[in-house]
């Protein structure tokens, strides 16, 4: 922006000197030439009263000698009869043509210009003197003047880049600070705040900015004390089902234990929503995935459900927050054990590509009849919120992926969960599937 605020104001002051230094320009070189011209009639004019009182040659050789134009050898007299005094340039027969008139007149010849002033004397007398003004006096000082104007165009474009630079740096700083802060708030530092400064817009872009930072501050707030205040609801009926559990034996240990994970489940969202602290952007996919498959493999025991984790042995980095990643497993998964009878197998892949890795869960279920309506915002025809689905395609959406729904080859439904790796945020398109 600088630089583009720079090349404006030099593009502005340069035309506005052409403006006025062409111009000037032009008037000092007639000036110099009109003051060229002048001084060749003033030394004529100073022969003009000698020829009043003598024409001989010697006299008029030393009344010219006294003069500049005499001594350079540019001045020359015709007198009448033939006789000639001095240096002669001009032609003879412009000569006789100025002798003939009675106005002075002037000739350009090679190498600057002629100026013949005739002289009536007395007895039907006259002479003509002719003065020679070489090009070099024509153009005195021309050049020079011209580099000065030069000069004093240049030393204005670089003030006014200069002022514009400054100008403009004021500008960027506070457009960066402003650009900055918005990062910062969108990485999720919700105490980011800008001073406001600059030009009167970006003022109030960053007072704005300050606003829209204090509300999503205190709707986040809300939002955190509504979470934890439902989730700590749900301790009653979780108190009343350990209660009655308690009353069922040894027997009722392995129900127990699940509901013992799933009140530290309860506390750890009420901890998160309470104390809320800026999650990292990425995570170990296979870390994630071995944690979550042994919290639902107690649950898939009970219900008696062959499962696997195939390719959760390495490290995989997956450019999404753990506790996000998390939530979409336990999502695809509760999916699982809600919509298939219990005693179907289901199984879990993580698959790394160039440019993308690849949550696979597959079951040997019935399959989802309609995929397209599945895939819709809380519609489900199972009687559950429907929101499963969406939050494993949010979150593959974020990073620029996809979530497909297809047949696994275990007869039932498997869904994909693609998130992109690479650094562009193009969305993935089916070929770049395959090659993953």
């Amino acid at each position: 922006m600088r630089r583009t605020l720079a090349m404006l104001m030099v593009a502005v002051t340069s035309m506005v000197a052409l403006a006025f230094l062409v111009p000037l320009a032009l008037i000092v070189r007639e000036t110099a030439q009109s003051r060229a011209v002048a001084a060749a009639e003033r030394q004529v004019s100073a022969l003009v009263p000698v020829l009043a009182l003598t024409t001989r040659s010697d006299d008029l050789a030393h009344a010219m000698a006294r003069t500049d134009a005499g001594r350079r050898g540019l001045l020359a007299v015709h007198v009448g009869g033939g006789a000639m005094v001095g240096t002669t340039r001009a032609p003879a027969a412009q000569v006789a043509e100025a002798a003939a008139g009675s106005r002075a007149s002037t000739a350009e010849l090679t190498g600057g210009y002629v100026l013949l002033r005739p002289v009536v004397l007395d007895g039907d007398r006259g002479a003509v003197i002719e003065v020679f003004v070489p090009a070099d006096d024509l153009d005195r000082g021309v050049y020079a003047s011209w580099a000065v104007l030069t000069g004093v165009a240049v030393v204005l474009v670089l003030g006014s880049v200069v002022v514009g630079d400054r100008l403009g740096a004021r500008v960027v700083r506070a457009a960066r600070r402003l650009g900055t802060a918005a990062t910062a708030l969108g990485d999720g530092d919700l105490s980011e705040r800008i001073y406001p400064d600059g030009p009167p817009e970006l003022k109030a872009a960053a007072t704005a900015f300050n606003a829209m930072a204090n509300r999503v501050t205190h709707l986040l707030a809300a939002e955190r004390e509504l979470a934890a205040d439902l989730s700590h609801r749900l301790r009653t009926p979780l108190t009343a089902l350990k209660l009655s559990l308690d009353q069922l034996g040894p027997q009722a240990e392995p129900s127990r234990q699940a509901l013992a994970r799933l009140e530290g489940e309860v506390t750890t969202i009420i901890s998160a929503a309470r104390r809320p602290k800026r999650a990292a952007r990425s995570c170990d996919a296979a870390e994630v995935l071995r944690e979550r498959l042994a919290f639902w493999s107690a649950l898939a025991e009970d219900q008696g459900r062959p499962w696997q984790l195939a390719g959760a042995t390495l490290p995989v980095r997956a450019p999404v927050p753990a506790g996000e990643l998390t939530a979409a497993v336990d999502a695809l998964l509760g999916n699982v054990f809600r919509h298939t009878p219990e005693g179907t197998a289901f199984g879990v892949t993580l698959h790394e590509g160039r440019d993308a890795i690849g949550i696979l869960v597959a079951d040997a279920g019935p399959g989802i009849a309609d995929p397209e309506t599945a895939l819709e915002r809380g519609a489900s025809g199972s009687g559950s919120t429907g929101l499963g689905l969406d939050i494993a395609r949010r979150l593959a959406e974020s990073t620029g992926g996809v979530l497909r729904l297809d047949r696994s080859p275990m007869g039932g439904a498997e869904v994909q969960v693609w998130l992109r790796t690479a650094t562009h945020t193009e969305k993935l398109s089916k070929s770049a599937l395959k090659e993953a």
